[in-house]
Order: structure tokens, then sequence, then C-alpha cells
């Protein structure tokens, strides 16, 4: 129970740890550091996905041969689709835009980028969970270290999310503190998230590889629909392109060595 909790609050402390900048930091993050550190977070995110999810869940369907590849196609997709029907109906403002997406709302602007970043974390929660998951079961390549691994990834790259997060609140005329609760609440979604896959996979386990590529479809998308345009738009793209090198390495590694 205590390796589901540790796995479950890692990533929320590592995001309220990087909400905490707000209070040492008086201006925004630079646009050089911004696009390094969103270049990591893919790096991060794109990685886990492959190793942590994609990789084990089509391990668990191995049994089916060649076709053992349909479900964890299928899990991927839905996780796609789920994503993209989430950003259509939920009004959001993504961060250094003007114009917010999804339907029209009378919401302050400060509670889109709020939905925006909820958008952006719910998927790492259920990967987190979807890991854990299938490391309690024991029924699937997962080590518990391993599961710990990925927790830990996600809790490393929640560390600049959480300052990316935070500091334009601050810019919008938010207090530190306010802005600084909103950063921190803004990982809530991730444990939740993570305790509603780990129930539903006790209850559902042959749906365990759909659930694993499922967390992948949703991070992927994620990562393609709003942090590589974000890293890669103006000048200094090619810091985000390191900044997603490192994130992907450090990953990769966290997995092999770990797992």
């Amino acid at each position: 129970m205590e390796v589901i909790i540790a796995g479950l609050l890692l990533p929320f402390i590592g995001t309220v740890a990087g909400a905490a900048f707000v209070f040492f930091m008086n201006k925004e993050i630079p646009v050089k550091l911004q696009k390094t550190l969103l270049g990591f977070a893919s790096g991060v995110m794109v990685a886990a996905s492959v190793w942590s999810l994609l990789i084990p869940a089509i391990e668990r369907c191995n049994d089916m041969g060649k076709l053992a590849v349909l479900p964890v196609v299928a899990g991927f997709m839905l996780g796609i689709l789920f994503l993209l029907g989430i950003d259509y109906a939920t009004p959001h403002l993504h961060i250094g835009l003007s114009k917010p997406e999804g339907p029209r709302s009378k919401i302050s602007r400060t509670a889109m980028l709020s939905l925006a970043v909820t958008i952006h974390n719910l998927p790492e929660g259920m990967a987190v969970g979807a890991v854990l998951a299938g490391a309690i079961q024991n029924q699937m390549e997962i080590s518990i270290a391993g599961a710990m691994a990925m927790s830990l990834g996600i809790a490393i790259q929640n560390i600049p999310e959480g300052a990316i997060i935070s500091m334009p609140m601050r810019a919008e005329g938010n207090s530190r503190t306010k802005s600084f609760i909103i950063g921190s609440l803004s990982g809530i979604i991730e444990p939740i998230g993570g305790m509603a896959v780990i129930l539903l996979a006790s209850f559902l386990t042959p749906t365990l590889p759909y659930m694993l590529a499922f967390a992948a479809g949703a991070m992927i998308y994620v990562v393609v629909e709003e942090l590589i345009p974000e890293a890669s738009e103006g000048e200094h793209s090619n810091l985000g392109t390191i900044g997603f090198a490192i994130g992907f390495a450090t990953m990769m590694s966290l997995d092999v060595i770990l797992g």
C-alpha cells in the first residue's frame, strides 16, 4: 500500500516543488529556458509511453502472436480520441496564447489556464496508475521498481512544468500565493486519475494492456498537440530539441536501470 501511495504522490510532489519557484523568481521564465523545459517534458513523456506503457502492453499480449498489436493499437487510438474529445469539450487557454480553445465560456482566463493544465496532467496520472496496476497484479513484465521509475520520471518532468504553470499565473496578475496554489492544484488530477485506473484495473484485469496503451495515446496526444508546438515555434527551437533528447534519455535510462 505504501508503494501505491508513494507512486501516486510523487508526480504531484514534483508539480508542487515546481510551482514553488514563483516565490523565488521575480520575472517570467526566460524563453530559452522555457523551450528547453518544454522539450524535456516532451522527451520524458514519449520515452515513458514507449518503454513503460506500449512495450509492456504488447508483451502482455504475446500469446496472441502477430495479433498482439491489435489491443495495443485499439487502446492507443482510444487514448488519442479521449483527449481529443476533452480538448473540444472543455474551455481552456494554453499558456502564451490569447485565444481560448473549446466551447465559448465566461469563466476567467486564470480558470481556463488551469483547465488547460489539468487536461495536460490527466494522462500522466493515468499512465502512472496503469503501470502501478500492472506491477501490483504481477501479470506483466513490470516490476515495482519499474513502476516507481515511471512515477519518478513523471515527477522530475513535473518540476519544470510546475514552474511553467505558476509563473504565467503570476504574470496574469495573481498573487504569488494564489499562483502557487493554482500551480500546485493543477497536479492533483494526477493521483486522482492514477487511483481511478488502479481501481478499474483491479475489476477488469484483462483490460490492462488496453489501459496501458490508452494512457500512452493520451500522453502522446498532449506531446504532439501542445508541448512540441510550443517548444518549436519562434526562435531557439533547437533548445526544445536538445531538451527533448535529454528528457527522452533520462526517462529511458530510469526505466532500464530501475526496471
